[in-house]
């Protein structure tokens, strides 16, 4: 036997249900709420600094003495604490943008154009470290290689650094996959590539990446025209057997980098301070502690557009080599 209710009785059942669910949606909005005002309240007048690294401990203090110096300058803006949060890699940074954790992010270029993309995180400004605001990238092989193109190293080898070098991994990447050079990754610098792709290894520092490219060990090797002319990091007597084959288009020392909700009036106040601070005599100690920073300098032009590029080359090699 089957029942049928009653069309009052159907209806009285849709309005209940109906204010259930109204009553579900208000609540959820309530909660939705009380966590964006906790997140609000506890991050009210807090400016939070972040950085990427594998060795929080000594990153630390560069961050808090600039913090130091800020904060007190940023008191008209509603701005009244600094902390610091590290993250052990752009994902985790990326995140911390997302969720509002991290207000301000000091990095390389590289890995800028990535928390933008990740984390639609904001360009603020340019970092000039030890007078130097932009720099290039190198590719050079031995002198008596026989090498002389981008395009001969089809079939051979060459040293990046690591995945998170700029210099020393994204640009080079970037320039072969310009010249339609596939990479392949190799185990260990004594292996080599299959068919006709570039065969890549990473060497961990720029000694290491000399060092192999002048003993043989691999054809090419990848490095910042800083690094090149630093006897450290390259000694002259490999130097002196090396020939640079490419040289990239400039590239951002580093930047500073803001999340995209930040409240507009403390990122304005943030451009302020920064910039005046290479005029403040106050701000030496803190700025040298800063990695060596010298002066912070407006976007212009050319740097947006070079970040533009590096960003849509960085998407490429994310695709295409990893």
């Amino acid at each position: 036997m089957i029942a049928f209710r009653s069309r009052s009785s159907r209806d009285a059942l849709a309005r209940s249900a109906g204010r259930v669910l109204l009553s579900f949606a208000l609540v959820c909005a309530a909660f939705a709420g009380g966590l964006s005002s906790a997140r609000a309240q506890s991050h009210e007048g807090v400016l939070v600094l972040g950085r990427i690294s594998d060795d929080p401990k000594s990153h630390y203090e560069p961050l808090k003495r600039l913090l130091d110096y800020v904060v007190p300058r940023m008191r008209d803006v509603g701005i009244r604490e600094g902390k610091v949060l590290m993250a052990k890699d752009a994902q985790q940074m990326a995140s911390y943008l997302r969720r509002g954790q991290v207000d301000w992010v000091t990095e390389t270029a590289a890995t800028a154009v990535q928390l933008q993309e990740r984390a639609r995180a904001q360009p603020l400004l340019l970092t000039e470290r030890n007078g130097v605001s932009r720099y290039r990238s190198l590719i050079f092989v031995r002198r008596d290689s026989g090498i002389g193109d981008l395009g001969q190293l089809r079939g051979r080898s060459i040293a990046f650094q690591n995945t998170a070098s700029t210099s020393a991994y994204f640009v080079p990447a970037i320039e072969l996959l310009r010249r339609d050079l596939a990479l392949s990754l190799l185990l260990s610098p004594m292996d080599r590539p299959s068919g006709d792709s570039v065969g890549y290894v990473f060497a961990r520092s720029e000694l290491n990446i000399g060092a192999w490219v002048h003993k043989r060990l691999v054809d090419a090797g990848a490095m910042s025209e800083l690094d090149w002319n630093d006897p450290a990091r390259l000694p002259p007597t490999y130097r002196d057997d090396l020939l640079v084959i490419h040289t990239s288009d400039p590239i951002p020392r580093a930047l500073e980098m803001t999340r995209s909700d930040l409240d507009p009036r403390v990122r304005e106040r943030l451009i302020e301070v920064l910039m005046q601070a290479a005029n403040d005599t106050q701000a030496r100690e803190p700025l040298k502690y800063f990695f060596r920073t010298t002066r912070f300098l407006p976007l212009d032009t050319p740097t947006r557009q070079g970040l533009e590029r590096l960003r849509e080359g960085a998407i490429r090699v994310r695709k295409e080599v990893e």
